[in-house]
């Protein structure tokens, strides 16, 4: 009753007259004032927050100083009073539409002084429910409006880091996770925050609160914990290396049921495979698995821990149940320096059982994990069930995929060690195999189009480019390559990549004889399927524009592949020649059509390439050759490649994505951006390039263009001195190869020092020791010889005194008249004798 009658008054006024509500805040405000009793401010502090609602400029305006005097003065004391003041500032300071200038005013009087947010920091320290629960709520919307200055403040506070790892430990799970989104806000872009509050235990408490929640399954709660420790762990090296150094890095191997002392022979438990999975657990997960890649990729990984870790995104990409987005973010994180042994690691991929609604698994064959990332680049996931339905998710999988090969095959010996594999058997078997890379590329196109063939066999021109690239050797090996479409297919268990565990490559083989009955070689069969796909092309119903899309999406797979084939390749290029290739590429450039720029472009673009390397001898030479070019006209095919160059669909791809989004008919044209707010599991996506041949086109496309120019009877040191020779590339390989080596080495060497400094400095800290404890001995040993000679000293003076008082007796004895016997005289003289 006590407190409405107060209120009452105040309100009312002494004369009961109506007051205005800026009378009202006025006479609150000055009941705000030390001088009055606690009570009195408590009830003006309670008509103030009811009136903050409303009036939020003029409690601002009048009332905000006594409230600050009130927080450092009486929160600490009185609980209620505390409460009251601590939500009427948050009122205050918390944004809205209508009043963000205003709230933006108040929190820079509220942080005008740094006393005040040390005391909120003080309050952290009392166990009362409200007060903490209060003065997180403030802290978050002070760090919300002026994060940097309250950042500042806190490394500043005496105990700032203290309360906040202590009220991360309340049992009240309100406290908890409102102390988690303020310290998510805390940390945000301020490394030294980091550093202190993960030197404070932080780490450890983060991962309690996850435990707690139920790891994975858990909740929010989790997944914002979680954000906390990626927030102290990311672009913060010394957090990392501190994190290392604890036990934490199992439990994140643990926390997806992964063991954590994983051997690379060892089999992977089913629970870690097979599992049930929701959107807030796959969110959970994904956080896991981005801290797992940010330490992999950062220096001071030790080898145990960043071979568990890559096997375990490996798991998770190749042989698990995991969401589609959950694999794609694994492959991605592998390191762009791959050193995994993917050909030697085996795992064992699942594959649904139709229509059990992913509540029934099959256990396929164990392969090796290099089989199933080729598997899962050429069909997708699951060896392409769902392959009809070209998903955003599921393409973009398979390009990360197709990254991870690349990251793979970047050695030269893997590379020639890859295409050994494909080469025709020395010895006849009874049942030969061909791999799965090269029979989805040597696929012949046939109609009607059956899509998942078309999206097969441009992920198989692309997984072959990589195998080609910057090397002439490769080149040289896939040219004696003679696939026969009869033979089936090997699965991924049959291993059809040999690559050798010392990275060696096998002798090449020697290729069949030819006669009349064997097989054409790559180049004649590419060719051969392009010029299919172009009259295939030609007879499709105007009407149907997906099927004329797809046909041209095909196209465009074999042609990337020849380009980067036949470049710097005169025995590619002849044989292309001579397969009757040229006749394909004229009639594309010489269309002018709207909307056709890709195949024009590209036919324009591996014209170019022909002329410009065909240097050895043959039917076709570069005098056949630059007429067509004279009669298309130079600045006619040249303006095909400027056209493609300026095309969304090449433009749109980058690094990161190449991946676009198909586009809706009659729409804008594709990009890698479009439909952003649409769910991407819903998202039909198509491909066109990778990031390797947009590279590779705007590295090269001016030096085609200078070389249609040349004179076709120009030396071939002229020619091709617009751009880099053959010698040069194949000089540049080489070098980035010694190169790539040598800093292996260097790791190796780094990693070795590092062991040896480490015992050696486990030696020295014993050898210290021993020389401390010798030293302390030694010291002692003088210290009781001083004690002893000072021993010594004390005794000679001792008795030197006894025989000056012995001969002053003797002396006085003979002055009185006494006799002295003849033995004390003796020794007497025995004495002086001695003296002297």
């Amino acid at each position: 009753m006590d407190f409405f009658s107060q209120t009452y008054i105040a309100l009312r006024g002494p004369t009961g007259a109506p007051q205005s509500a800026t009378d009202t805040i006025s006479k609150l405000s000055d009941r705000l004032s030390p001088s009055t009793l606690l009570a009195d401010r408590r009830a003006a502090v309670l008509s103030l927050k009811g009136l903050t609602r409303d009036c939020k400029a003029e409690v601002g305006d009048r009332a905000l100083p006594g409230l600050i005097h009130v927080l450092q003065n009486d929160a600490e004391i009185d609980a209620d009073i505390g409460k009251a003041v601590l939500e009427t500032l948050h009122h205050l300071c918390e944004v809205d539409e209508a009043s963000k200038e205003l709230s933006l005013k108040h929190t820079d009087y509220i942080l005008a002084n740094e006393q005040v947010t040390h005391t909120l920091f003080t309050l952290l320290g009392d166990s009362h429910f409200y007060i903490r629960y209060a003065t997180l709520q403030l802290l978050s919307t002070l760090l919300q409006n002026r994060r940097f200055v309250v950042q500042g403040y806190f490394l500043k506070a005496p105990n700032g880091a203290p309360s906040i790892v202590s009220v991360m430990e309340d049992k009240r799970e309100i406290i908890r996770n409102e102390t988690i989104i303020m310290i998510q806000l805390l940390i945000s872009q301020s490394p030294d925050i980091q550093k202190v509050l993960a030197f404070e235990g932080a780490f450890e408490k983060l991962f309690n609160t996850v435990t707690q929640e139920g790891g994975v399954e858990g909740g929010v709660i989790s997944y914002d914990a979680l954000r906390c420790v990626d927030g102290l762990l990311r672009f913060n090296s010394s957090n990392q290396s501190y994190f290392r150094e604890t036990s934490l890095p199992a439990l994140l191997c643990s926390l997806l049921l992964f063991p954590p002392n994983q051997q690379l022979q060892d089999s992977v438990p089913q629970d870690f495979s097979l599992q049930f999975w929701d959107q807030q657990k796959a969110a959970n997960v994904s956080l896991i698995i981005g801290i797992m890649g940010m330490l992999v990729g950062s220096k001071g990984s030790s080898n145990q821990e960043t071979t568990v870790f890559v096997r375990c995104l490996v798991e998770v990409a190749l042989a698990s149940n995991a969401p589609t987005p959950l694999k794609t973010q694994a492959l991605r994180l592998l390191p762009s320096n791959l050193t995994f042994p993917l050909s030697n690691v085996v795992v064992t991929p699942f594959m649904p059982v139709p229509e059990t609604n992913g509540e029934e698994w099959d256990r396929l064959e164990p392969a090796s994990a290099l089989d199933v990332l080729v598997e899962l680049a050429l069909h997708g996931e699951y060896n392409g069930l769902h392959g009809d339905r070209q998903s955003k998710d599921g393409l973009e999988l398979r390009g990360a995929a197709l990254n991870v090969f690349d990251n793979f095959v970047r050695k030269e010996e893997i590379k020639q060690a890859i295409i050994q594999g494909m080469l025709p058997q020395e010895v006849p078997t009874e049942t030969p195999m061909i791999s799965p890379l090269l029979y989805a590329l040597c696929l012949p196109p046939m109609s009607p189009l059956n899509i998942a063939n078309v999206t097969t066999t441009h992920f198989a021109t692309l997984l072959f480019t990589r195998l080609l690239s910057s090397s002439s050797r490769c080149k040289t090996l896939a040219r004696s390559i003679k696939p026969s479409p009869s033979l089936p297919a090997s699965t991924p268990s049959q291993g059809h990549f040999f690559v050798p565990a010392d990275g060696g490559a096998p002798p090449p083989s020697s290729p069949e004889p030819d006669d009349e009955d064997a097989p054409q070689s790559l180049i004649p069969l590419l060719s051969e399927n392009l010029s299919l796909c172009f009259l295939s092309k030609s007879r499709v119903d105007p009407a149907n524009e997906n099927e004329a899309r797809e046909w041209e999406r095909l196209i465009v797979g074999y042609l990337c592949l020849l380009v980067q084939w036949l470049w710097e390749d005169p025995k590619a290029v002849r044989e292309y020649l001579e397969a009757g290739g040229l006749g394909v590429l004229v009639e594309p450039i010489n269309q002018t059509a709207e909307g056709e720029s890709l195949i024009p472009g590209l036919c324009a673009f591996l014209l170019g390439v022909c002329y410009e390397f065909n240097r050895e001898p043959g039917e076709i030479t570069r005098s056949t050759i630059h007429p067509i070019i004279t009669r298309l006209g130079v600045d006619a095919v040249i303006g095909q490649m400027t056209r493609f160059r300026e095309d969304d669909r090449f433009k749109s791809i980058t690094p990161e994505s190449i991946i676009l989004s198909c586009p809706t008919p009659g729409g804008p044209p594709p990009s890698a951006n479009q439909n952003q707010n649409q769910n991407p599991a819903e998202q039909e996506g198509e491909l066109w390039f990778d990031w390797a041949f947009v590279d590779f086109w705007k590295s090269n496309h001016y030096t085609v263009q200078r070389g249609l120019s040349t004179d076709p009877n120009a030396s071939s040191s002229s020619s091709s001195s617009s751009g880099p020779s053959a010698e040069s590339a194949m000089l540049i390989s080489s070098l980035r190869d010694v190169i790539r080596t040598q800093a292996q080495e260097l790791d190796t060497l780094q990693a070795k020092l590092k062991e040896l400094s480490t015992s050696s400095a486990s030696q020295i800290k014993d050898l210290e020791t021993h020389v401390a404890d010798l030293v302390s001995s030694l010291q002692d040993s003088e210290d009781k010889k001083k004690d002893v000679e000072k021993e010594q000293e004390d005794l000679l003076v001792l008795l030197d005194d006894m025989n000056t008082k012995r001969r002053r007796d003797k002396e006085r004895m003979r002055e009185a008249g006494l006799e002295v016997s003849e033995d004390e005289e003796d020794e007497d003289i025995d004495e002086d004798e001695d003296e002297e």
